[in-house]
């Protein structure tokens, strides 16, 4: 589903990644760990091909960085699933709407619509909000809105920065449950943190340390 080959990317003369390999198959969740600065959302854009690499190849959902261009990079985004680290709900919609709105830009089938968004609202727990506003919602509402608003197109991959960044953590333990939900649905997925208090040791765990990415095993 989602593979770095030799990526290498620098901002000017700054290397942030080097020599980068690792895969995430179907239905697997994937930690990527690292402190603050590490390269963490730089990898994940490079992941949604909002960032390119200096050489070496990711591959996502059948895409390939080597060849894209900017027409196909749309049809790989309706592929994906974004989680990102402050939310980008829109403000002037409601739970619902900001759902929904990823389904009609996606164009799927009108008459289907609101069964899909309530039907994900309902396996999240927050089918009650759903004429709620955004910013009249705890943390961990909003974040709960934005993950299903990331999987309501039913993504091959869901990538998720820091998505307990800023919650409590029962409220953290709660969100990386709906992760392994939709890990075990089929769906991959790549979830960036810096918090290891949240990992699941048994998983495969990825850490960025000096641009380099490796396998790390964590006990608690």
């Amino acid at each position: 589903m989602l593979q770095f080959n030799k990526v290498n990317f620098s901002y000017s003369s700054h290397r942030v990644l080097h020599d980068c390999s690792f895969a995430v198959s179907n239905g697997e969740l994937v930690y990527m760990v690292g402190k603050s600065g590490c390269g963490k959302s730089t990898l994940l854009q490079l992941c949604y091909f909002n960032l390119f690499p200096d050489d070496g190849e990711v591959v996502v959902a059948g895409f390939s960085s080597a060849s894209a261009s900017e027409k196909i990079i749309p049809a790989l985004r309706r592929k994906l699933g974004i989680v990102f680290q402050d939310f980008k709900l829109l403000s002037d919609r409601t739970v619902f709407d900001n759902l929904a709105y990823i389904l009609e830009i996606n164009n799927y089938p009108a008459k289907k619509r609101r069964g899909r968004v309530e039907e994900v609202l309902r396996d999240l727990g927050i089918l009650h909000l759903k004429n709620s506003y955004p910013q009249t919602l705890s943390g961990g509402e909003q974040q709960r809105t934005a993950i299903g608003r990331a999987i309501v197109n039913e993504p091959l991959l869901v990538i998720a920065d820091e998505p307990t960044g800023n919650l409590d953590p029962q409220t953290s333990e709660e969100i990386v449950s709906i992760f392994k939900d939709i890990s075990l649905k089929g769906t991959a997925v790549l979830l960036a943190t810096h918090n290891y208090d949240i990992i699941d040791p048994s998983a495969k765990i990825l850490r960025i340390e000096d641009g380099k990415v490796s396998p790390v095993r964590i006990k608690k």
